[in-house]
């Protein structure tokens, strides 16, 4: 560890940071797993709110530059093929 003072104070920083952001990344994969497994089970009507719910979650979680923009923008259009994939193939059934 250096001894600048500064050098200290971005490592308290960093800290201070890593927790606040794995709350809010340990939340976010809540929901999207949450979100997912309902996809999987078929349980569609359960699934859209849950959906919708993990969209919110990487979108604050973006905002809070804790996940790059681009990334959230990624996994919510995964998330919404998945769903979308699966409301066709029930309604197919």
């Amino acid at each position: 560890m250096s001894t600048e003072r500064t050098a200290k104070k971005a490592a308290r920083q960093s800290v201070r940071r890593h927790a606040a952001n794995k709350s809010v990344l340990t939340s976010l994969k809540t929901y999207v797993k949450k979100a997912e497994a309902l996809i999987a089970g078929g349980k569609l009507a359960e699934a859209e709110p849950a959906v919708f719910r993990a969209a919110e979650a990487l979108d604050r979680a973006s905002q809070k530059r804790v996940i790059h923009k681009n990334n959230a923008a990624r996994r919510k259009s995964r998330l919404m093929h998945k769903y979308q994939s699966a409301k066709v193939a029930a309604s197919a059934n």
